[in-house]
């Protein structure tokens, strides 16, 4: 009977240890799968023809944003503002862009001015809806890089800092305020 017990233990223990290293070879596959997967795209690669258009896809369709859909593409912010939000987002019109210091707008596409382009893309963006019918002369916004904007109104004239309002676009996820100026944040402190 010694005999018999022993193959059997041997073969009992072959068995468990063949279907654990199979576990564990498809976990690794699996995960190295959902690895990859997290890393080839984002919100922005989830196409839908029947709604509405995401703040993103407002300005990529809008020939006078290439240079913001530029600027947003290298600061990695494309993802983000294709998400729910809702965001109030300020977009300088190519013109405005055209209107900085010459040799502005290249350095700050640069990868190692990522952090200060990045910066100056979230102060046009606030977290949350402002219609136009909710904009108040004086109103003060915290936008996403924690600075504030001022909003004045006067009848159907409308500004944000010093940039004029020229249009509002809705989209799905939030308000685009087309704008003549590049909005600057100010020194911080």
């Amino acid at each position: 009977m010694k005999t018999i017990r022993i193959p059997v233990f041997f073969i009992a223990m072959a068995a468990s240890l063949m279907i654990a290293c199979g576990d564990k070879s498809t976990e690794k596959a699996a995960s190295t799968e959902t690895e990859s997967d997290l890393t080839t795209a984002g919100q922005s690669a989830v196409t839908d023809d029947k709604s509405e258009k995401n703040v993103v896809q407002v300005a990529v369709g809008s020939p006078d944003h290439t240079t913001l859909v530029t600027a947003v593409t290298t600061a990695g912010l494309v993802d983000v503002l294709s998400n729910v939000g809702p965001f109030t987002v300020f977009a300088p019109v190519n013109a405005a862009f055209d209107a900085l210091p010459k040799g502005t707008v290249e350095d700050l596409l640069k990868p190692e001015n990522k952090a200060t382009l990045s910066n100056i893309l979230e102060y046009h963006v606030y977290v949350g809806v402002i219609r136009e019918n909710m904009i108040q002369d004086g109103m003060v916004l915290n936008q996403v890089n924690g600075q504030d904007i001022t909003l004045h109104k006067t009848g159907t004239e409308m500004t944000v800092n010093d940039a004029k309002i020229l249009g509002a676009v809705p989209a799905s996820n939030g308000i685009v305020y087309v704008i003549d100026k590049v909005l600057t944040p100010p020194a911080k402190k």
